[in-house]
């Protein structure tokens, strides 16, 4: 592993890495016992939360295995908790708490049902193949000819019917009605043979031409036929029609017919009884979020803007030769006015900007919704929706395009480490349970920041941690994530504590194991299904393997944020005046780098977290009591600040 290559021989951290291995392959195991690979496990987004059928209707799926009741209430259905709820047993949940709930299209008045359960509309296109009044009898009928050849029997019994008919020729019509009555029962392949001798007179059996007996063989799946006359005849036949598609019919029918059950821009929320009562949440996967007039409360809000409103993509990901040159920026203090700038404004008057001063990412945080604004946006609530201080869905997506057609990468902080602690509008106590989505306990709650701690342990919490990270690749053509705060989640005690720097201090009782089987299926899940992503870690610890491959044992990251840099900086400025400045310490720091390290002059831990940029720094301390500045100190800050950039 990377450990030979770096030179570390600690005994200790080997054995842990060995220990991380294992464990990595349990959790796999764990993932593909629920899910086909990767690409499934990280792909939630295609079930969960709201979604269109095309049998005129709205599926509603989310994740509360604590819950013992589970409908939806909103605008549609006049916040009603029993209108639209789950159905009884495994058609409205399932063992492993995944709630399911139909909304129903309502038949406008005139209009009949339609005739075929199976009938499907295209809500984009005005119209579709159905249109055309191809009537599904006729349909079926030619479907038979193309299929079946002269002389062919189809099949037309009940699947029952077949099954209890030949339960009676091996029992007899009294035959016996449970596993005592039954007896030993004879291998399959002696069944069968007696079975076939019963046969053997019968011109019209419907016994195979040819028989198949387990001979030990291991045969092809998509190659089981072994009679070549049989295999050519199958290979020869065209694809059977699919009759739901052929007689699918276009938007205008469906509007015609049917008003939606729930319209673009309504508002909803869900509904759950609990052992503790009632509760009413936003939904985890909801991609739309606002608040309500006090902003005490929030609510989903449905996304699904007619197709003349859609949101066109215009330009691809841009290729990016060289080193990256990364503007850090937050979207609502990048406006001169006294206001939260928007998506909009960023758009028009910033990206331009920072196109023309050289750079060729742009890294934007506070993109996740969040309802504490103070917290520039890392405590998040709402996952899967962007921040509506800033915009709509279709803005931020308006964004990232225009940012692609100037040649700019654009990342995002994603907030795997934490969420927030909000229990109407975040994760914490989604279903009324304390260990939903997080630890229970003391564990499950930052030592100081009072945030909540996932459970990297569970299949279902990675399942949405995995497909969120997906989600913001494919909705809206991110191309890399900085993981803010990767001490919070390595540690258990969150990154708090002295570090000497000795390798034990990364394999000692408080690392987070999980945490760290986490980042590597993060990181192989982001570069198998999305080559080009960039992957940064922010982690002031310096964890070993941060960016070494995940194969030989490292975390899989492309970049790490070194952080010493803006923390020298802040502390030369604040500290020791200009004419003082050690060159052999600041040196010293400067060149400690490697390939995989992105350097900062400052970044959002000095200039937004609770401090002052550099700029405010130099200004305040020539700043006279009427908060004046004269021209000599801004030339002054000026040039120092381009000594540091």
């Amino acid at each position: 592993g990377f450990l030979v290559k770096t030179g570390v021989s600690d005994r200790a951290f080997a054995q842990f890495l060995r220990d991380r291995h294992k464990a990595l392959k349990d959790r796999r195991w764990e993932l593909y016992s629920r899910f086909i690979d990767l690409k499934e496990g990280s792909s939630g987004y295609e079930l969960l939360g709201m979604h269109r059928h095309r049998q005129h209707r709205v599926d509603f799926m989310d994740w509360a295995p604590g819950a013992r009741y589970c409908s939806l209430i909103g605008d549609f259905n006049q916040w009603s908790a029993t209108e639209n709820c789950a159905r009884e047993g495994h058609l409205g949940h399932d063992d492993f708490g995944y709630w399911f709930v139909i909304l129903e299209d309502k038949l406008r008045e005139g209009q009949e049902p339609d005739e075929y359960f199976f009938q499907e509309y295209n809500y984009v296109d005005d119209y579709d193949k159905g249109d055309n009044g191809v009537d599904a009898k006729d349909l079926i009928r030619r479907m038979n000819e193309e299929y079946w050849e002269p002389g062919e029997v189809t099949s037309r019994k009940s699947r029952w019917e077949t099954v209890a008919k030949l339960y009676e020729q091996m029992f007899g019509p009294n035959g016996p009605q449970t596993e005592e009555e039954l007896g030993e029962i004879p291998d399959a392949e002696t069944r069968y043979k007696n079975w076939k001798a019963t046969q053997k007179d019968e011109s019209s059996s419907s016994s195979p031409s040819y028989d198949i007996i387990d001979t030990g063989q291991e045969f092809d799946i998509f190659n089981v036929v072994t009679d070549r006359a049989s295999f050519e005849k199958f290979q020869a036949k065209a694809t059977p029609l699919a009759y739901w598609v052929e007689m699918r019919k276009g938007r205008k029918a469906w509007i015609e017919k049917y008003v939606p059950a729930i319209s673009h821009k309504d508002k909803y929320r869900i509904y759950f009884n609990t052992p503790d009562g009632a509760l009413e949440r936003v939904p985890a996967w909801a991609t739309y979020v606002l608040p309500d007039a006090e902003g005490m409360q929030s609510y989903a809000v449905h996304w699904e803007p007619p197709p003349e409103e859609i949101y066109k993509w215009r330009f691809g990901r841009p290729k990016v030769k060289g080193s990256l040159r990364i503007y850090e920026c937050h979207v609502g203090i990048s406006g001169s006015e006294q206001k939260i700038s928007s998506f909009q404004e960023f758009t028009s008057n910033v990206l331009p900007h920072i196109k023309n001063a050289g750079y060729n990412a742009v890294q934007i945080i506070g993109v996740l919704e969040h309802k504490d604004y103070s917290s520039v946006g890392y405590k998040v609530t709402n996952y899967f929706a962007v921040s509506s201080r800033f915009g709509t869905p279709d803005d931020f997506k308006k964004l990232v395009d225009e940012a692609h057609g100037l040649g700019l990468l654009v990342l995002i902080d994603i907030v795997h480490s934490y969420a927030s602690a909000d229990e109407m509008v975040g994760l914490s106590l989604f279903d009324g349970s304390n260990d939903c989505y997080f630890h229970s306990g003391k564990r499950g709650h930052h030592k100081y920041w009072g945030t909540r701690m996932f459970k990297y342990d569970d299949v279902d919490v990675l399942h949405f941690l995995l497909s969120n990270l997906s989600w913001w690749v494919t909705e809206y053509k991110i191309d890399g994530f900085q993981f803010h705060s990767l001490s919070s989640m390595l540690y258990t005690h969150n990154g708090f504590s002295t570090f000497t720097g000795a390798i034990e201090e990364y394999c000692n009782q408080y690392v987070d194991k999980d945490a760290l089987i986490y980042l590597i299926l993060a990181n192989e899940m982001l570069h198998e299904l999305h080559p080009d992503i960039i992957t940064i870690a922010e982690d002031a610890t310096y964890y070993p393997g941060l960016c070494e491959p995940t194969t030989q044992g490292g975390l899989g990251f492309d970049y790490w944020a070194n952080l010493s840099i803006p923390e020298m900086w802040l502390w030369h400025l604040e500290n020791v005046p200009e004419r003082e400045w050690s060159m052999n310490k600041i040196m010293k720091v400067l060149i400690s780098s490697n390939h995989h390290m992105l350097s900062y002059v400052e970044n959002h831990n000095q200039s937004i977290s609770g401090r002052k940029s550099f700029a405010e720094i130099i200004l305040n301390t020539g700043m006279c009591s009427s908060g004046s500045v004269d021209d000599d100190l801004i030339f002054k800050a000026s040039s120092l600040l381009k000594v540091l950039v």
